[in-house]
Parts: C-alpha cells; sequence; structure tokens
C-alpha cells in the first residue's frame, strides 16, 4: 500500500512518553509512515488561549489518521489561572481539545475494545460452585456515541433569558425548579439525534454480524430518560427486527449493567450506548481486563474517513516527571494496531497484537501496574519493567 502519513499528536503528560513507544512498535513491525506532529494541549492553551490550534485541524484535514496520545484537562477556574497573562482578559474558556477534535469532524463512532489476555497478573477473578476460583475470558466490545449527549456542550450557568423562559414552559421544571434564581442555576442538556444515534446502533449491529457476536446489548436508561434513551431503545428495536434477526438485542440500565459486569462479564460481547454511559461502561470493563493500561480506542467518521486512535487513559503529569518513566505503553500500541486495522494492515496489526500477547501470557516484563505496586519512582528496582522495557519486550516478539 501506498506510504502513509500520520498525524501524530502527543499532548500532554505520558501521552508525549507512550505515543513514542507505539511508533517504535509500529516501525519495528514494518509499517511504513511519515508522521508529522500537530500540536494539541494544556501547553498551548497556556501559550495560545487555545489547546486545539487550527494548525493541528488542517493537519487533520489534509492526512485524515491522527494517532493520540493524551491531554490535561482542569475546571474552568483552574485553567483561567494558568492561562498567560496576556490572554487572560480575552474572555477565553478552556475546553477539551479530544472533544473539540471529536465535534469538529464529527467523529461519531467511537469503539471500545475490551479484552482480556491470558496470563494478565490483573484479570478479573471470581469464587464459583464448590468456592472454586473461576477468571472468565472477556471480549466486550462497546460502541460509544461520540458527540452528542451530555458531552455535546450545550449548557449554561446563570442562562440566557430566552433560554430561561423556555425551560419555564416545561411544568416539571417550573415545578421543581422554578424557585431557584436564574444566577444560582447550571443546566447541562443531553441532546440525540435519530440519525446519529441510528448510525451508532447500526455500526454497533454491524460489527457483532462481522465478528460473530451473539448480541447487541443497548446500556442505557429508558425507565427514567424517557426521551433520549427511550428513542435509543425503540431504535434498536427497530434495526434489530428489521436488519439483524439472527442478533440477539439486550436491554440493560447503566446502573445495574455496571452490577452485572462483575457477575457474568462473559455473557455480554457488543455494548451501544450513548456518549456519557458508554464512557461508563467502557472504564468499567477495562477494569475487568487489567485497567486504564489496557484501554484502548478508535473513534472516526465513516463519511470523511477521518479516524483518531488513542487511549482512554489520562495524561498522568506526575509519571511523565519521571527520571525513567514507567508507565504501560500496551494501551497506546494497541490503539496503534486499531489504527492499522482501520486502514486496512490487518496483517501488521495481528502481528503486533500476538506479540503483546506472547509478552503477557509469559509474564517476565511487567510494568508496575501488572506487578500491583504503587507507580513510584523506586518500582524499577523492585523488579517492574519501564515503559521502554516493555516496547522493547514487544518488540522482540515480533
Amino acid at each position: 500500500m501506498a506510504k502513509r502519513t500520520i498525524v501524530k499528536m502527543p499532548g500532554d503528560g505520558i501521552g508525549k512518553v507512550v505515543l513514542e513507544e507505539a511508533v517504535r512498535v509500529l516501525d519495528s513491525a514494518g509499517f511504513q509512515a511519515d508522521y508529522v506532529e500537530g500540536d494539541i494541549g494544556w501547553d498551548f492553551w497556556c501559550k495560545e488561549g487555545n489547546p486545539l490550534p487550527d494548525r493541528t485541524i488542517k493537519l487533520l484535514e489534509t492526512h485524515k489518521i491522527g494517532l493520540f496520545g493524551a491531554i490535561t484537562s482542569k475546571p474552568k477556574d483552574a485553567a483561567l489561572s494558568e492561562l498567560s497573562a496576556d490572554l487572560k482578559d480575552k474572555g477565553l474558556v478552556y475546553a477539551s481539545p479530544i472533544v473539540g477534535l471529536r465535534q469538529h469532524f464529527g467523529l461519531d463512532i467511537c469503539v471500545r475494545p475490551c479484552r482480556s489476555y491470558i496470563g494478565n497478573p490483573l484479570n478479573f477473578i471470581r469464587r464459583g460452585k464448590n468456592n472454586s476460583i473461576e477468571e472468565p475470558a472477556i471480549d466486550v466490545v462497546i460502541f460509544r456515541q461520540n458527540t452528542e449527549g451530555l458531552y455535546g456542550g450545550v449548557e449554561w450557568s446563570n442562562p440566557p433569558d430566552q433560554v430561561y423562559q423556555a425551560l419555564m414552559t416545561h411544568p416539571k421544571f417550573k415545578k421543581n425548579f422554578g424557585w431557584c434564581p436564574k444566577e444560582e442555576l447550571s443546566v447541562s442538556t443531553r441532546i440525540f439525534t435519530r440519525k446519529y444515534t441510528e448510525r451508532i446502533l447500526r455500526a454497533a449491529f454491524e460489527y457483532a454480524k462481522k465478528y460473530g457476536y451473539k448480541s447487541v446489548t443497548l446500556c442505557e436508561k429508558p425507565n427514567v430518560i424517557r426521551e433520549t434513551s427511550g428513542m435509543m431503545y425503540t431504535l434498536a428495536k427497530a434495526i434489530q427486527k428489521t436488519d439483524y434477526p439472527g442478533i440477539e438485542l439486550w436491554n440493560t440500565n447503566i446502573d445495574a449493567q455496571m452490577m452485572w459486569l462483575t457477575k457474568n462479564p462473559e455473557d455480554y460481547g457488543v455494548i451501544v450506548a450513548g456518549n456519557m454511559f458508554g464512557d461508563i461502561a467502557s472504564d468499567g470493563f477495562a477494569g475487568l481486563i487489567g485497567g486504564l493500561g489496557f484501554a484502548c480506542s478508535a473513534q472516526f467518521n465513516p463519511d470523511t474517513g477521518i479516524g483518531v486512535f488513542e487511549p482512554t487513559h489520562g495524561s498522568a503529569p506526575k509519571y511523565a516527571g519521571y527520571k525513567t518513566s514507567i508507565v504501560n505503553p500496551i494501551a497506546m500500541i494497541e490503539s496503534a494496531c486499531m489504527m492499522l486495522d482501520y486502514i486496512d494492515e490487518n496483517a501488521i496489526a495481528a502481528k503486533i497484537m500476538k506479540a503483546v500477547a506472547a509478552v503477557i501470557e509469559e509474564g517476565k516484563v511487567r510494568t508496575y501496574d501488572m506487578m500491583k505496586m504503587t507507580g513510584k519512582p523506586d518500582v524499577i528496582e523492585k523488579g517492574a519493567a519501564s515503559t521502554q522495557q516493555m516496547t522493547d519486550a514487544i518488540i522482540a516478539g515480533l
């Protein structure tokens, strides 16, 4: 295939470390690409008042595919306090640049696999019959609607008069919140559209069909959030009945799902949800396969072909300051493999994933999290592998 150009967006903290390790693995596995670095993250907010500069957006518009590390996000007041002095009176408001990327490019399909590795000491275990110990194999893929819902950014503190008056037309708002002075109100909206709700549902069903999963589970709350979750469930039932009768549709409430995921996680295959509940469910299932060090993700727009691939962990800035990096690079490497699959470099992706699985199963090289240590600089002296040593082991396995 033609040599690609990949937009490399390290971001903040450990994002800068793990992204370089993923590129090392890609190079060693034979993936040929040019990399251009895109500016994104906290430093650019502080210096420029924009954590997602236009130049980075233009790079993605041109090259389509991005690898992303991690970002630091802070509450509004803390963000303002760290802004460069000459920018503080400009009315600037910090917004997450990764959310900004999703919304600007319409990266509405988010896929988060949560699969356990044989030999991972962090795998979920439970008690079985006759006091036996069971370690169920987990193979869950979560489809998260990525651009709407509670992350849509339509919110106010002290809402404008026209918004307040519109809210007051709803009898429940007037009854339950009409007593509250407008200037003491904060409102966040949860907006679902039929078009993009149907699109994430169809993506989930198509994935289940392609890879042989027996069920798609809708994980929402239609018994309480009747309009948005209710619309999603109604559409899911219609889509399943008409186009995917061979795949079961299960319906779970998000709160119950968080209980059931530790009771019978092996029963679930593909899970689909709106933005917030998909985020919650994916972190919950990630905890069963070893934590965020093993949690990868893809987000893309099927219409434009633009895709961004990232681990779901944060920037963990305290670890970025260590002389020797201790963080687990596997989630970033897995995300790079999702990128390879997306651009039809499936053989290279499979080769890397096989090497990752072999290193984990062998168990000779383990990062501090896999050794159940507290993340302090002395973990290397106690036998934990550094970030670079884990990458070296995976490269050797290739």
